[in-house]
């Protein structure tokens, strides 16, 4: 793949936050990502063609989500964790659970760091957990997983979620997720 390449994976972020919304948004443009940015849970999976049925009534008449979902080639979620109405927890679940999507990658966003949060997000099947704001090099941790995406769409049945460990050092234990130590 060679840089037109990277030019055509398509990221959903999703963030209740206008400021946050358009901080990830240029970010990702940045890094030559194409971008869908909305702001709430709801609207993602309304995006992704995947909605509750008390839903489905009345949006059906705004947007055509069978044929839509057809049309929606999403490489990477990218979600706040805390939104009004759906959490970026709540979002992650739903995407994991459905057999189009489960194999799509999903990063949570928090300003909070709340350690019991990350290891719940990464243990239902989190790729990432980053800290906001999110910075350009953070944006550089997705390509792995945006391959991985695809990579798993060939290979059926393999399960990359990220371990937690934890580590003993001489003066303390520390916890580590997919080789990053919380101190």
């Amino acid at each position: 793949m060679g840089m037109a390449a990277e030019a055509q994976y398509h990221v959903l972020a999703v963030d209740d936050s206008l400021l946050d919304r358009k901080l990830i948004e240029r970010l990702l443009k940045t890094s030559s990502y194409h971008v869908t940015a909305v702001d709430s849970g709801s609207k993602a999976l309304q995006f992704l063609g995947l909605l509750e049925d008390e839903h489905n009534d009345a949006l059906a008449s705004s947007v055509s989500l069978n044929d839509h979902h057809q049309d929606v080639d999403v490489n990477l979620i990218i979600t706040d964790y805390c939104m009004p109405g759906m959490t970026g927890y709540d979002l992650l679940r739903k995407i994991k659970e459905s057999k189009s999507l489960k194999d799509i990658p999903v990063v949570i966003m928090s300003s909070e760091n709340i350690p019991s949060r990350i290891s719940r997000c990464l243990e239902e099947g989190a790729e990432e957990f980053f800290l906001k704001p999110v910075q350009l090099s953070d944006v550089n941790k997705l390509k792995p997983h945006l391959l991985k995406g695809r990579d798993k769409e060939s290979e059926p049945g393999i399960n990359n979620r990220k371990g937690m460990e934890e580590c003993h050092s001489h003066d303390k234990t520390r916890t580590k997720y997919d080789g990053l130590e919380v101190v």
